[in-house]
């Protein structure tokens, strides 16, 4: 009994089609999400995948049947059928790519504009010069994620990002810490100002799906809200100098508890014991806080600074 040829077209099309959907959701493919964004970066992926797994079936499943079927047999020295070309057949493979990239635009500038990509964040205290260049032309802004204005209930914490040649330093304005990692609450959000000293770096987080770049003169912003406790790489990724590889840091997402003790034994040394820390800043001391090391030193106490102050 020989089965009808569209009928195995349908069967081989319903195994590649059942194939496609189970790899493009199981392709294990990339990092574990670390924040609500990247569940939207996976759907795309997962679409992206589930489409070129069905293509690859397709294409190279016809490749193999073509040498099975049309090989040369034994003793056959005849030519092939002079077949110059299908144009339903062109047409259809043409038009059938045209529609997946078209699908895959309208998606993923959806997936963009949701992170608020056609929305940048701009912070309260962003200054006017530096959302519009002049009366009438408005600059770009550069960045990504839900204004602090969307946040919700919760504020935002607020970290300006410093990339240098070759490392990245992170500054906290409401607490002064400044640290080479960054450590942030989980399922709080966050607000990054991202700037380059030097030349043009890329704040890259794989496990956030998230990129900015650093540019050196123009501020960038990047907002997320991680949601998965865990140690997560910060890599530069735009070649920077010969040290490029080794500009990386670690992205630390936390639990309240965690977060507020990292932070307390963080704050700054000016809030610290003086007679405790090896160095510190000696822009916020007072006078007396100042020379008090020196006086010290030199032997100097309150009983001596009387009996001067009485000559």
């Amino acid at each position: 009994m020989k089965i009808p040829s569209n009928i195995i077209t349908l069967i081989v099309g319903v195994v590649i089609t059942l194939i496609s959907l189970w790899y493009g959701q199981n392709h294990g493919l990339m990092p574990v999400a670390a924040s609500y964004d990247a569940t939207q970066v996976d759907g795309i992926f997962n679409f992206m995948m589930t489409i070129a797994t069905g293509l690859f079936l397709l294409v190279e499943g016809t490749l193999v049947f073509c040498l099975i079927k049309f090989r040369r047999r034994p003793n056959d020295q005849t030519d092939g059928p002079p077949i110059e070309g299908n144009v339903p057949l062109e047409i259809f493979w043409t038009a059938i790519p045209t529609v997946i990239v078209f699908i895959l635009a309208l998606y993923s500038f959806e997936v963009y504009n949701t992170m608020g990509g056609l929305d940048p964040v701009i912070s309260r205290d962003t200054p006017p010069q530096q959302i519009a260049m002049d009366g009438t032309h408005k600059q770009v802004a550069l960045g990504i994620g839900t204004s602090v204005e969307e946040s919700g209930d919760i504020a935002p914490l607020m970290v300006e990002v410093q990339g240098m040649q070759y490392a990245w330093i992170f500054t906290y304005p409401e607490t002064g810490i400044i640290s080479g990692e960054l450590h942030v609450p989980k399922n709080r959000p966050v607000q990054l100002t991202i700037a380059a000293t030097d030349v043009l770096h890329a704040f890259w987080v794989p496990q956030l799906r998230l990129k900015q770049d650093a540019i050196p003169g123009r501020d960038a912003t990047l907002a997320f809200t991680a949601n998965r406790e865990g140690d997560y790489p910060i890599i530069c990724a735009e070649l920077c100098g010969a040290y490029h590889g080794g500009m990386k840091s670690v992205l630390y997402v936390e639990d309240e508890e965690t977060y507020a003790q990292w932070e307390e034994t963080n704050k700054p040394v000016q809030e610290a014991s003086l007679d405790e820390t090896v160095a510190v800043n000696p822009k916020k001391l007072s006078d007396g806080e100042f020379l008090s090391p020196y006086a010290q030193e030199m032997g100097i106490h309150k009983e001596i600074l009387a009996q001067v102050h009485h000559h």
